[in-house]
C-alpha cells in the first residue's frame, strides 16, 4: 500500500485532526505512567485510521476470507454425485530446535505477541479500505469532516480498551506487523503526516521504552520466525 502526499480534504483538516490525535496521545503521556506506553500504539494505529485518504486514492478489492471449516459442495457429473470440501491450505516448516530453554521461551512469547497484536494491524488495512469506500461517495467536504468526526470517536471507543491491555512486547510487534500489512513504518507514517521535526521527536520517545518507529519489517530475515508465526497463525496451525 504506498502512501500519497495528495490530500482530498486540504492540509487545515489534515492539520486540525493531528493536532487532535497528538493531544489525546499526549493527555496519556503526562497524566498516567502507567499507560505511557499508548501514546505510541495510538500514534501509529488511529493516525492511519483518522487519516486514511493519504494511504490510497483507489479502490480496494477485499480478499475472500477462508474459512477454518470444510465447506461441502454438491455436484452431480454425469448421474453421480460428488461432495467438494474446501479446506486451507496446509503449511509444512522444517522443525525449530531450540539450544536452549530460553530459545524456546522466546519463540512461545513470540507466538503469543503475534496473536495479541496482528488483528489491530488487520484493523488498520480493513478501515483504510472501509473508509475509503465511504468517503468516495460522499459529495462534499462538510459530509466527509462529518464522517471522520464520527468515526474519530468511534475508533477510540472501539479499540482504546484492547490497546491498554497489550504489553510493551506486544506494542513493539504490533509496529512490525502495521509495517507488514501496511509497507509503510510509523516514522515515514508521522513524517509524511507532521514533517521531519515530528517524526524525530516521537522516535526519540520511543527509543525510551525501548521501540524503534523506524524499524522495518523484514519477513525473509531478521523477522523470519515472526513470518513464519503469522503463516501458521492465519493457517490455523497455531
Amino acid at each position: 500500500m504506498k502512501i500519497s502526499q495528495k490530500n482530498i480534504f486540504g492540509t487545515n483538516i489534515v492539520m486540525k485532526y493531528t493536532n487532535k490525535l497528538f493531544a489525546f496521545i499526549n493527555k496519556f503521556l503526562f497524566v498516567d505512567f502507567k499507560v505511557i506506553k499508548l501514546k505510541i500504539y495510538f500514534l501509529c494505529l488511529f493516525s492511519m485510521l483518522f487519516f486514511p485518504n493519504t494511504f490510497a486514492q483507489e479502490p480496494v478489492t477485499e480478499q475472500p476470507v477462508v474459512p477454518s471449516y470444510a465447506v461441502m459442495e454438491k455436484v452431480i457429473e454425469n448421474g453421480d454425485t460428488l461432495f467438494i470440501g474446501y479446506i486451507r491450505d496446509v503449511y509444512i516448516y522444517p522443525p525449530i530446535v531450540f539450544k536452549n530453554r530460553k530459545q524456546e521461551q522466546f519463540y512461545w512469547r513470540t507466538v503469543r505477541d503475534v496473536k495479541k497484536a496482528l488483528p489491530y494491524a488487520r484493523i488498520v488495512s480493513s478501515e483504510i479500505a472501509r473508509v475509503n469506500r465511504d468517503l468516495y461517495y460522499l459529495p462534499s467536504d462538510a459530509e466527509r469532516k462529518k464522517y471522520l468526526k464520527t468515526f474519530e470517536k468511534e475508533a477510540f471507543r472501539k479499540y482504546e480498551g484492547g490497546l491498554r491491555k497489550l504489553t510493551v512486547n506486544q506494542g513493539k510487534m504490533l509496529l512490525k506487523l502495521i509495517d507488514r500489512e501496511c509497507e509503510i513504518n510509523t516514522y515515514d507514517l508521522i513524517k509524511a503526516y507532521k514533517g521531519n521535526v515530528p517524526a524525530f521527536f516521537w522516535n526519540v520517545v520511543a527509543h525510551f521504552w525501548g521501540s524503534d518507529l523506524k524499524m522495518d519489517y523484514d519477513g525473509g530475515d531478521k523477522d523470519r520466525i515472526v513470518e513464519r508465526v503469522v503463516t501458521l497463525v492465519d493457517a490455523g496451525q497455531l
